[in-house]
């Protein structure tokens, strides 16, 4: 299958590789050029811009880190919308807002262009060892057409509607969900430090009571405070639980924990956070037990 990529960082390098080991025909395009170079060594052509990686293709995928990012590639002079051929594709992995997922589908089709929102949950790792977990959403037909893209990428998919910013809808509930664990962990952790108790030991005991890899590995971060090198920055946290609150909003669902969450993050920036892992959320709680981290921000 001939697929353009757009947006080569961890992430997006690692599934754009996986997309090549799979045997597609890869053209990519990145703002920085030069995070292409490994790409082109093992095939990769490196598109002049988003316009010319959608050129000619069944599909582009994007993988970009936020809403104004995503936009600017797809609608900006030179973007993917203008160069995508009709019935072809645009296949979004980023995280973003429903409503920008409701724009990019009009969009796209209005132009006889096809769009599937498709956000992956899973770190740097498990985009590597494509062991992501995929949400698409989208018509039944373009999900069915793709479903080597995500097989190359994902070790399961999962379908969340016909409407793409469903699938948008599950991303940021399921990141809503991991950020709660980080601060349930970051609690009980403060909680065992101020009686004495080893938090290794009390992971282990959470461990064997939920058998969650997620747990385990978010957990066993947190314990060690092993937020650097961060895997997804904790500004990206701020803003995912920022538009599960905008999305919530708009569907008439309170979401009270999510507006703790967001007031943690904020003031975990506030604190000199900005270039460690979500995970380091939890120190917020740790400061509010009156406990020092060994961590230096």
């Amino acid at each position: 299958m001939k697929i353009g990529f757009v947006g080569l960082g961890q992430m997006g390098s690692a599934m754009a590789r996986n997309l090549l080991t799979a045997g597609h025909e890869l053209t990519v395009y990145n703002r920085t050029p030069g995070k292409a170079d490994a790409l082109a060594k093992d095939g990769a052509r490196i598109a002049s811009s988003p316009a010319d990686a959608a050129k000619g293709v069944e599909a582009v995928l994007t993988m970009l880190a936020d809403d104004p990012a995503v936009a600017e590639v797809t609608f900006g002079e030179h973007g993917i919308a203008s160069g995508l051929p009709a019935g072809s594709a645009h296949l979004s992995l980023s995280t973003i807002s429903v409503a920008l997922a409701r724009r990019l589908a009009d969009e796209h089709r209005a132009r006889r262009q096809n769009y599937l929102s498709t956000p992956v949950f899973g770190r740097p790792e498990s985009a590597e060892a494509r062991k992501l977990l995929v949400v698409a959403a989208g018509e039944t037909a373009a999900v069915d057409r793709y479903h080597l893209i995500f097989e190359a990428i994902g070790r399961q998919t999962f379908v969340a509607g016909a409407e793409p910013w469903q699938a948008n809808a599950v991303k940021l509930c399921g990141n809503f969900m991991i950020g709660s664990m980080m601060e349930a962990f970051g609690e009980a952790f403060a909680t065992m430090r101020k009686a004495g108790i080893d938090r290794h030991l009390f992971l282990d005991v959470m461990n064997e009571l939920f058998g969650s890899a997620v747990y385990r590995n978010y957990g066993g971060l947190i314990a060690n405070e092993k937020f650097t090198p961060a895997g997804f920055r904790l500004r990206l946290g701020l803003k995912d639980v920022r538009l599960a609150l905008e999305a919530a909003e708009e569907l008439g669902s309170p979401m009270p924990f999510a507006s703790v969450l967001r007031d943690h993050f904020i003031s975990a920036l506030a604190n000199g956070q900005e270039q460690l892992d979500w995970s380091s959320v939890a120190l917020v709680a740790a400061r509010n037990a009156g406990l020092e981290s060994s961590t230096k921000s």
